[in-house]
C-alpha cells in the first residue's frame, strides 16, 4: 500500500483500530453473556457473526502492518480484504434486515451494536479508503462466497450431529433450520418462508452482487485518486 497517501493511511489506521477493538469487545461481551441468551456464552464462536468479526479483525490487524511496510501487497491480499469485507457486510445486513426484526426484545444490545453495526460499517469504509491500492480482477469476486458457504456446510453438519448452538436448538439461525416447515426446497407463509437450500442460494447470489458492487465503487475511487494525483 505504498502508493496510498499519508492521509488515507492515517484514516485507514483509525478505521482498522475501530474494527479490531469493536470486534474484540463485542466478542468478549457475547462470550461473557449467559448461555441461554442468543449467541452468548460458551457457544458464541459457533456463530457466523463472531467468526466473521474475528476474520475481519485479523485482516485489519495484519493490514495495518502491511500498510506501513515497504513490501508490495501482491495479488492475494486485496482479494482477502474483499472477502473479509463482504463477509462482515453479510453479517450486518442479515442481522439488521432478517434476524433483528424477528426478535421481540434485546435486538440491539451493546455487543450486537458493536459486532453487527460498528464493525461492518467501519470495515466497509476502510475497504474504500484503501481501495486505490487494490487491483482486483472481477473473476476474483467468486472467492467471497467461500466463508458463508463453508459456514453453511459447518452448520449443516452441526444440524445432523445435533450440536446445540442454543440450548435445545441444533441450528444457528432460523434460515439454516433444515427441519423447518419449509424443509430444504419448500415454501411456507411464515418463517422461514422458504427452504434452507433456497436461503443459501439467495445469500450466495447476494454476496456475488455485493462483491461486484464493491469492486465497481473501488474502481471509481481509484480512477478519481489517480486523476487528482496527476
Amino acid at each position: 500500500m505504498n502508493n496510498l497517501s499519508l492521509g488515507r493511511k492515517c484514516i485507514s489506521a483509525v478505521l482498522k483500530a475501530v474494527v479490531f477493538l469493536s470486534a474484540l469487545i463485542g466478542t468478549l461481551i457475547s462470550a461473557g453473556a449467559g448461555r441461554n441468551t442468543f449467541m452468548g456464552g460458551s457457544t458464541v464462536f459457533m456463530f457466523f457473526t463472531i467468526q466473521s468479526n474475528i476474520l475481519i479483525a485479523l485482516i485489519c490487524l495484519i493490514g495495518c502492518f502491511l500498510m506501513f511496510g515497504r513490501k508490495p501487497l501482491g495479488k492475494v491480499w486485496p482479494v482477502i480484504k474483499l472477502v473479509g469485507t463482504v463477509s462482515i457486510t453479510l453479517t450486518g445486513m442479515i442481522y439488521a434486515f432478517v434476524l433483528a426484526p424477528t426478535f421481540t426484545a434485546g435486538s440491539w444490545s451493546i455487543s450486537s451494536i458493536l459486532t453487527h453495526a460498528v464493525v461492518p460499517v467501519a470495515s466497509i469504509l476502510d475497504f474504500f479508503v484503501v481501495s486505490p491500492a487494490f487491483k482486483i480482477r472481477p473473476r476474483n469476486t467468486f472467492w467471497v462466497i467461500l466463508p458463508p458457504l463453508f459456514y453453511a456446510i459447518y452448520a449443516g453438519i452441526g444440524y445432523v450431529k445435533g450440536w446445540e448452538f442454543i440450548p435445545g436448538i441444533n441450528y444457528p439461525y432460523f434460515f439454516l433450520n433444515w427441519g423447518s416447515p419449509a424443509g430444504a426446497f419448500g415454501f411456507t407463509s411464515e418463517l422461514p418462508f422458504m427452504g434452507t437450500a433456497w436461503w443459501i442460494l439467495a445469500i450466495l447470489v447476494f454476496l456475488l452482487c455485493i462483491g461486484r458492487l464493491y469492486l465497481a465503487i473501488a474502481s471509481c475511487i481509484r480512477k478519481i485518486a489517480l486523476k487528482s494525483a496527476s
